[in-house]
């Protein structure tokens, strides 16, 4: 589980502020990160409960404490920053006492390996020693929250400093039981948010994936598709028209209780030109790379088709809950995590989380002006990245 890899601890703590989505300040900004602490360590008991319950068929533990423990960093690394504590100097004061308290200076370069030599000697892994961590770590927090209820950190950052200094031990402790690596933990942390929040410099689009290909096999930069609805009530349906020529079959909602699915084409459209990314519009555009068999059979073909089309249905049953994301300026960590863990195997694997949530979000708000008028012109263009709705002529 060891990587060959180091993370500077103050490097790391910087990265937490600038992938920070909470505005507030002071007190009222660190209660925030101080429940998701709290939930986080809560989120390491119950994958090992879990673990305990299931055993074998617990398949994605590992994969599992690895992120939580990256999440408990985080919560942990910003909770400090926020208070003006460097990860490094809190680090430094776990091996002190009342005696050389104080004998701590700013450490720009300390990395996380310095604080947590794991060996290869280490004996081996036991669930009832590392529930014990975990639980000594869940009390240490707690403890936290409990001076925090009673006004007992907001004038005194000493306060904060020593409960911090604290769980730092205790969350090294219970790595090392776990035999994790924290630089591993950090770096992987770094990447997963990153990918969900970059900062503005690092949403950069990824290069189109078949801009190489034959310009005859590439997707159309640009699509004006005129949808409209058609039939009589109780029998109605989609019909697709591009440059005059009808395109696909017609749409129903192929359900007992209509709820417009039948305008879902849209999802696709918005996927191709902020993704790059669409089995089903190179389909019904015939655009599938033939020249290439690999890609043809495995990017291409009928398993790919199916994997965007269930995407696009999951996704649907989540919108509907919710107005069809009408007031809903950002998507939850889990459902775009789930998409991506559907489309590993894919080229679209590489797309991060933040282009995933702008396909779907705008793919959903041209689908709500198509539900409205009924009919229109949607307009995707892959090199401006857009996804646009305009009325029917």
């Amino acid at each position: 589980m060891i990587e060959n890899k180091c993370m500077y601890m103050n490097e790391f703590q910087r990265h937490t502020l600038s992938t920070d989505q909470n505005t507030s300040q002071g007190m009222d900004g660190l209660r925030f990160p101080l429940l998701g602490l709290y939930g986080e360590v809560g989120s390491l008991l119950s994958a090992l409960k879990k673990k305990q319950r299931d055993q074998a068929s617990y398949l994605g533990y590992e994969e599992s404490v690895i992120e939580e423990f990256g999440d408990v960093l985080w919560y942990f690394s910003n909770i400090a920053a926020r208070a003006s504590l460097d990860l490094s100097v809190l680090a430094q004061r776990m091996s002190r006492t009342l005696e050389d308290w104080d004998e701590t200076e700013p450490h720009e370069f300390g990395t996380f390996g310095d604080i947590q030599p794991l060996s290869s000697t280490r004996e081996p892994f036991t669930s009832s020693l590392y529930e014990q961590r975990l639980i000594e770590l869940a009390g240490k927090t707690g403890r936290l929250l409990d001076d925090v209820a009673g006004n007992r950190v907001e004038h005194n950052r000493d306060v904060l400093a020593g409960h911090l200094v604290e769980i730092f031990r205790a969350l090294v402790a219970a790595a090392d039981e776990a035999n994790v690596c924290l630089d591993r933990v950090a770096l992987r942390n770094i990447a997963k948010t990153s990918s969900r929040w970059p900062s503005p410099t690092e949403r950069v689009y990824p290069p189109l994936f078949d801009e190489v290909d034959d310009p005859e096999e590439q997707l159309p930069r640009r699509i004006e598709l005129d949808i409209r609805e058609r039939g009589s009530t109780g029998r109605k349906y989609v019909r697709l028209r591009c440059n005059g020529v009808n395109i696909g079959d017609r749409l129903t909602d192929n359900k007992a209780d209509q709820d417009d699915y039948r305008f879902h084409d849209v999802f696709h459209l918005a996927y191709c030109a902020i993704l790059g990314w669409s089995p089903v519009i190179r389909a019904l555009f015939k655009t599938k790379r033939k020249s290439n068999g690999n890609l043809d059979e495995t990017q291409d073909g009928a398993r790919a088709t199916l994997v965007e089309e269930g995407i696009s249905t999951w996704i649907f049953s989540h919108a509907v809950k919710l107005n069809y994301f009408a007031s809903i300026s950002s998507l939850d960590y889990p459902l775009l995590k789930t998409v991506q863990a559907q489309v590993q195997g894919y080229e679209v694997q590489s797309c991060p989380l933040w282009l995933w949530e702008k396909a779907i979000l705008d793919g959903f708000a041209v689908f709500r002006c198509l539900r409205e008028a009924r009919e229109g012109i949607v307009v995707a263009d892959m090199i401006e990245r857009s996804i646009s709705f305009k009325p029917a002529t």
